[in-house]
């Protein structure tokens, strides 16, 4: 119930909003010039601030602390102009409502949860949309209310610290240490349609595009792309209990995916979706000189073992591409109580037979209806592990990509990967959606017959790509439930 949950309780914010509800318009000409000037300490349910697009950023930071209901969510949403552009949300020079009080105000340029005024427990039901957040990291600075500060190396372009039913969807989030922080407390996060990128600290290993941890959390239809230059973060790092990670375009990082322990939080180590972990729809390109050759790390790095995931890192219908020269490794399993079932994947690299290997060294991997580069092996450090063969999976030297250069990894009619994919495991979510670029979607097509990787082919024509029309205030519900 709480993963069924977990999908249909974002619908909710299709609900129109009661006549009693306030707008509090933002930009030149609005009823407000400053993001500023809106009362943040006293808003409530139902309201909804809109952003409107200017030629200026708004170097403006702020802290939301509201509680929404299911019938009437709070919502943030930015107006882009003519052209698509979204209003810019700069922290570099950034100040704040004066009647603001919150803590940690050198860790974010919007932070979400962790206030004085507004007096908030935990804010609810909150959805922050259409913005170009930017500049949260060391050398910038702020003023705040102990004056000109600097912000830390951990600070984000968006922090929630607590919050429960928090949607971020359809922003850019860049240019700083963590793009994107959630904090333990949080509960119920989706993250959907976003451009994060561009994010870490030079020099070190701890800052990363998205940094989270909570109890639910979903990541769909998102496109992150490479970190800062030397910066050596990972891509999509995570601690949740019921984490998925689904149709999402995910390029670079040191690894693109980092799903370990809850080591801030006992409630999410005993939770049973701690031991869940769904990742399906996703492309993941390794480039050259990226960083780690892992792809995906599950397990834990903490150190304390006791409390590492343990359990099932379910993954398919993924398209992993690696332009390395040197070696690839699909999946490292912290320790051999964690196991992965992969099945219907495509994982293609350009180097040499040899190069591709499926785990670092631990773990139990399950390998069923897989198209594999030719030449693979178990590990390339020593195999301490299990590998299951169950059957069905494939080979070659190419997947039958249309336009692999052009990264264009739709399938050709003549592709191995047409309907050679298996039936999904019986916990498995159904992949229902697949990605479009960038940061659309559209139904899978479906013929009863699955193909491998994160696109099925295409017949009869184009399938019409969905997304958000939120300028214009329609929420299109997208929901996967088996």
């Amino acid at each position: 119930m709480r993963r069924k949950a977990l999908f249909l309780w974002f619908a909710l914010l299709c609900l129109p909003l009661p006549a009693s509800a306030a707008t509090y318009e933002v930009g030149p000409g609005k009823s407000y010039a400053n993001i500023g000037d809106v009362p943040w300490e006293s808003l409530g349910p139902g309201d909804q601030v809109l952003i409107y697009w200017r030629p200026e950023p708004y170097r403006e930071k702020w802290v939301i602390a509201v509680e929404g209901t299911e019938q009437q969510p709070f919502i943030v949403r930015g107006v882009s102009n003519g052209g698509g552009e979204l209003p810019v949300i700069d922290g570099n020079g950034a100040s704040t409502r004066s009647s603001l009080n919150f803590w940690n105000e050198n860790r974010a340029v919007i932070k979400i949860g962790g206030a004085n005024t507004p007096a908030v427990d935990v804010p609810t039901w909150i959805a922050l949309e259409n913005l170009d957040i930017r500049s949260a990291r060391p050398p910038y600075q702020f003023t705040g209310r102990s004056g000109v500060t600097a912000y830390s190396d951990n600070a984000a372009s968006i922090y929630l610290e607590n919050g429960k039913n928090v949607t971020i969807r359809n922003c850019v989030i860049h240019d700083s240490g963590n793009g994107l922080f959630v904090a333990a407390a949080s509960r119920n996060v989706l993250i959907e349609g976003c451009w994060i990128y561009d994010n870490g600290i030079e020099g070190s290993i701890y800052q990363h595009n998205t940094y989270t941890a909570a109890l639910g959390m979903v990541y769909q239809f998102n496109r992150f792309g490479p970190l800062r230059a030397n910066c050596g973060g990972n891509n999509l790092k995570d601690r949740s209990a019921g984490l998925v990670v689904r149709y999402n375009w995910i390029e670079s990082g040191n690894r693109q995916l980092d799903l370990v322990d809850a080591e801030d939080s006992s409630e999410l180590v005993n939770d049973p979706s701690y031991r869940q972990t769904y990742v399906y729809g996703n492309i993941l390109i390794e480039p050259e000189a990226a960083g780690n050759s892992q792809i995906v790390h599950y397990g834990g790095d903490s150190g304390n073992t006791g409390i590492y995931r343990k359990g099932v890192l379910h993954f398919y219908h993924n398209t992993v591409i690696s332009t390395r020269a040197g070696n690839t490794t699909l999946v490292r399993l912290s320790t051999n109580d964690e196991t992965c079932d992969c099945r219907n994947n495509i994982v293609w690299t350009t180097a040499a037979p040899g190069r591709l290997a499926m785990v670092d060294a631990a773990g139990v991997l399950h390998l069923k209806n897989n198209w594999l580069k030719s030449g693979w092996v178990d590990s390339h450090s020593g195999l301490t592990g299990a590998i299951y063969n169950d059957g069905g999976n494939l080979g070659g030297d190419s997947p039958g990509f249309v336009d692999a250069a052009a990264q264009d990894f739709h399938l050709l009619s003549r592709s191995p990967c047409v309907n050679a994919g298996a039936a999904l495991h019986p916990e498995a979510y159904a992949a229902a959606y697949q990605y479009v670029k960038h940061r659309l979607s559209e139904p899978r097509p479906g013929d009863g017959k699955a193909d491998l990787g994160a696109f099925e082919l295409r017949t009869g024509g184009m399938v019409p790509a969905l997304w958000l029309l939120l300028d214009q205030g329609t929420i299109t519900e997208r929901k996967n439930v088996r």
